[in-house]
């Protein structure tokens, strides 16, 4: 269960990663405004409250990363669960509609990994 928790926290990182690229630096870029349907001007719009909520998912990554590599998958259980409760409390928000998204509820791909993560940290017994 470990090695699957690890995995877990590991995924959610890269995603988190791959969200700052694409919400800071690609998302003005014909590609990404296909992917969310949004038009150029609604991209040059919301581009500064798409760097924010990028740095925001940043500090996720980071967070998860930095306590695999300081306390390692064991020790540091409880703070990997602190990041990964974060994430999937906002993808149940958005996967429900309760958060106002500019692209649409039911959009959100990072709802079931965060909450996958939440779940393996709360379920992982702790260390005797």
């Amino acid at each position: 269960m470990t090695w699957i928790a690890t995995g877990a926290v590991l995924l959610v990182a890269l995603l988190h990663a791959w969200f700052l690229v694409t919400e800071m630096f690609l998302w003005q870029t014909p590609a990404t405004r296909r992917v969310f349907g949004t038009t150029a001007e609604f991209a040059r719009a919301s581009a500064a409250l798409a760097a924010n909520q990028g740095l925001y998912n940043g500090f996720l990554a980071a967070g998860l990363l930095w306590s695999l590599a300081a306390y390692g998958p064991i020790d540091g259980r409880p703070i990997p669960s602190f990041p990964g409760l974060r994430c999937g409390r906002g993808g149940v928000r958005r996967c429900h509609g309760q958060q106002a998204d500019p692209v649409g509820p039911g959009r959100a791909g990072s709802c079931c990994p965060g909450l996958a993560l939440a779940a393996l940290g709360a379920s992982e017994a702790s260390p005797a």
